[in-house]
């Protein structure tokens, strides 16, 4: 399995798709969407629910049609190349049909003899993720992680260069969603180029090397998570001082943004945490505590998201062509 190529693995151009409701009325899913995902390790696809990354996917894999614009795998013009291009990719999109009587070896087995794939990738399926030893008992009795690992390994039997996943861990509990999120780990540092669907910030920002986030239907921003938390961008100086009142005070006076959040004040503005400090020694307010809370992909995304809505007319208003 080689993930080598000049091209980005997936590549998006003015990608737009329209619905048109019983009513009449246009719906725009994805609009004029740009992006591109690099080969190798796990890249985020993040937005809110109803944002448009499930319409983008099913684009991707021909499972619905664009109004308008390019896309690309691997290089290759799809749908049209689809057909060649399909066996380096696996997606698990919707919920697979599984028989409930057999085991989760005979479903794979069974899967792979249609498919023309040797049993012996079967074996290295369940390795993956992490089912060999549970292989088998009955698909019926398997816990909701354990039928989204088979799903997976079903997608791993052909080796595939890249895989797409839309929102893995939904419905899984704490346990569900750590082993989800180790195995995800586990194949982009395997050389698969994984896409991760999700709006499970946590999730992403653990697990994902580079993320785009979307909504409404555009891109927003791309690019590295590093990059776009920054590793060194203060976010909020946290501050336990005996007199609130007074502190809260002289830091606006200063130019701060001061939020009281209970026992402590929410500072917002400071480059380095002594700003803090020294500001208000120098009016005589002298700290209790100090903890300075560092940029995450949550405050990024709220408030990029925020900005993209505030900017935004409404989606109806916007179509410009049938589906």
């Amino acid at each position: 399995m080689s993930t080598t190529t000049d091209h980005p693995v997936i590549e998006t151009s003015g990608l737009r798709k329209v619905y048109r409701t019983r009513m009449g009325r246009s719906i725009v899913a994805v609009d004029d969407l740009d992006l591109a995902v690099p080969a190798g390790g796990v890249h985020g696809f993040l937005g809110p629910n109803g944002s448009g990354k499930t319409t983008t996917i099913r684009l991707l894999l021909g499972l619905a049609r664009p109004t308008r614009g390019e896309m690309r795998l691997f290089g290759e013009p799809v749908p049209r190349a689809l057909p060649s291009v399909m066996q380096r990719v696996g997606a698990v999109v919707e919920e697979p049909k599984f028989v409930p009587t057999f085991t989760g070896r005979k479903n794979l087995q069974l899967l792979a003899g249609s498919a023309g794939i040797p049993y012996d990738a079967v074996d290295s399926a369940l390795v993956q993720v992490g089912l060999e030893g549970r292989d088998r008992e009955r698909y019926g009795g398997y816990s909701l992680g354990m039928r989204q690992r088979l799903a997976i390994a079903a997608t791993l039997l052909k080796s595939p260069d890249l895989l797409i996943l839309d929102e893995p861990t939904n419905g899984l509990d704490p346990a569900g969603i750590r082993d989800i999120r180790d195995m995800i780990r586990e194949l982009g540092e395997s050389g698969v180029t994984v896409l991760l669907s999700s709006h499970n910030l946590a999730e992403v920002q653990q697990v994902c090397h580079s993320v785009s986030i979307i909504g409404d239907g555009r891109l927003i921003a791309s690019g590295r998570v590093d990059d776009l938390v920054g590793d060194n961008t203060l976010s909020v100086v946290r501050v336990w001082v005996a007199d609130q009142a007074a502190a809260a005070r002289h830091l606006q006076d200063a130019g701060y943004r001061v939020t009281p959040d209970g026992d402590h004040l929410d500072v917002e503005g400071a480059a380095h945490p002594e700003d803090v400090t020294r500001a208000l020694a120098e009016r005589g307010v002298f700290v209790r505590g100090l903890t300075p809370v560092r940029g995450d992909l949550e405050s990024v995304f709220l408030e990029l998201t925020q900005d993209a809505t505030l900017g935004r007319e409404p989606a109806a208003s916007e179509a410009g062509g049938a589906a």
